[in-house]
This record gives C-alpha cells, sequence and structure tokens, in this order.
C-alpha cells in the first residue's frame, strides 16, 4: 500500500491507476519542503510496484504547480547566518526535487500530467517529466526562472529542447513568457486541451486507456523512446531487438497476436 507521509501531497490506487495530486491550495500547489519529502517517498515507492499501470500528476484545486515556495526562498535568506548556509540549503532541496524527476524517468508505466491553471517553475519541469499531458483551457505556461534572476531545474533543460527543439527552448527558457494551451499544443508540449470541467473526465478515460494497456510493453517502448537520443542508429536497433524479443516472450504479446488473428478484442494484463 502506498502512502503519502503527510497531507501536502495525495496519492490514491483504484483499478491500477495511482493518482498523485499536490494538495497546497492556498499556495497556487507551490512545491515545498513537505511536498518535496511525500513525492521523493510516493515516487520512489511507484518507481517499484508492480500493480500500478499508469499514473497521473495533478493538483488540488485550480491549479496544477506554481512553481517552487519562493516565500520559503525568501525566509531562507533571512534566518541564514551567511551563504554558505544558504548554498548548502539551496543544494539540498534541488537535489531532492531532482530525485523525485529521477524516479519519474524510471517508471516502467506511462504517466498523465493534468494540468490546469499556472503551471510554472518547477511545475512546467514536472509536466515535462510526464509522458502524456492533457491541459484544461484557459491553462498559463510558463517556465519563468528567467524573472527570479535563476537557471532552470527539475530536468526542464534536459526535456524541453527534446520536446519543442532548442530555438523554442531558448526562447521558453530565456524570455519566461507566459503562453496558452494553444502554442503549448502547437510546441508538442501536451497533448490534447479540453474544457476545464471536461479534464478530470479526459484524464480518467485516458488514464484507464493505458492501465488496461500492454504496460509491460509500454515500459519497454518509453525507455527506448527517452534513451534513444544517446545511442547511434546501430545502438538503438539493437535495442530494439532486445526490447521486442523480451516483449514477445510476455502474456500479452501471446494474447495479443490470438485476438489479432481472432478478430477480437486483446485482454492485457500487463504481464
Amino acid at each position: 500500500m502506498i502512502s503519502s507521509p503527510n497531507d501536502t501531497v495525495l496519492v490514491d490506487l483504484t483499478d491500477g491507476v495511482a493518482t498523485i495530486t499536490i494538495n497546497r491550495p492556498n499556495s497556487l500547489n507551490a512545491l515545498n519542503d513537505d511536498v518535496v519529502t511525500a513525492l521523493i517517498d510516493i515516487t520512489g515507492a511507484i518507481k517499484q510496484s508492480t500493480d500500478i499501470r499508469c499514473v497521473v500528476l495533478t493538483g488540488t484545486g485550480d491549479y496544477f504547480i506554481a512553481g517552487g515556495d519562493v516565500k520559503r526562498f525568501k525566509r531562507k535568506f533571512e534566518e541564514s547566518t551567511d551563504d554558505a548556509e544558504a548554498e548548502a540549503w539551496f543544494k539540498s532541496i534541488l537535489g531532492r526535487i531532482h530525485i523525485v524527476v529521477d524516479n519519474m524517468n524510471a517508471f516502467p508505466m506511462p504517466v498523465v500530467g493534468a494540468v490546469k491553471g499556472a503551471v510554472a517553475g518547477a511545475g512546467f519541469s514536472l509536466m515535462l517529466g510526464c509522458d502524456l499531458v492533457i491541459s484544461a483551457e484557459e491553462t498559463v505556461f510558463t517556465l519563468a526562472y528567467c524573472h527570479l534572476g535563476t537557471s532552470p531545474d527539475g530536468g526542464s533543460t534536459y526535456y524541453l529542447p527534446k520536446t519543442v527543439g532548442m530555438k523554442h527552448a531558448m526562447e521558453i527558457a530565456l524570455l519566461g513568457d507566459r503562453f496558452g494551451p494553444d502554442k503549448a499544443l502547437q510546441w508538442g508540449l501536451i497533448n490534447k486541451v479540453v474544457a476545464k470541467n471536461a479534464l478530470d473526465a479526459e484524464v480518467a478515460k485516458l488514464a484507464g486507456r493505458l492501465s488496461n494497456g500492454p504496460t509491460k510493453a509500454y515500459a519497454e517502448t518509453k525507455r527506448l523512446l527517452l534513451d534513444s537520443a544517446d545511442r547511434t542508429l546501430d545502438a538503438q536497433l539493437s535495442a530494439e531487438t532486445d526490447s521486442f524479443v523480451r516483449c514477445a516472450m510476455s502474456d500479452d504479446f501471446k494474447t495479443g497476436v490470438t485476438a489479432f488473428v481472432d478478430k477480437q478484442k486483446p485482454a492485457f494484463k500487463g504481464k
């Protein structure tokens, strides 16, 4: 059983879908120490799970994640006795956030981002770590770090150029402009835009489809796609062969082949 160590993050497990909900609505779901602690525990447990077949990441209320808790940053400077203390704290908090990013990257199951309201800073970074993203209308996107006088974190400089290309990545990161879901869809940051009141239903529909799919094959496919940029073509072809053969030895492949030949709908079990 996967649970959250505190109430800043909620986790629900239903029908093979794990829904992670950032729960600081009064702070636009901004990340703080408690949120990061909970996310480390939850994502670490999900990474090891054999029962979860899809993950949904979202926020409570009207917002996804409006970045890090900037007010906490200011208090840290006020509390610190010298620059070395503040520097050590920032290194620690970023290192902990990056554990979450690593865990999400290692998830064998698909991750769906359900975004709405504000998707900013670290929230933008975590959205980039999702495999598929559905956005509500009127959502506002901004990487925003430049407005604080800092460079991005949370894996955004890794995922962003791979997702939108270098020129668009530079525009998003260096200018920090706000933009809406239409541009996010055009640039490939999200997969679909729906009315705000339809977001939950659309995400549940997609998560249900994925959780009933061939999740062993999904895991192999995710890893092939994520690792492709670091391989030569020959190395990628070899990895494709290894992955296909592993899938071919699975129960799901036998089920899929039989159902295709018999013109039936396959009932995949993720094994």
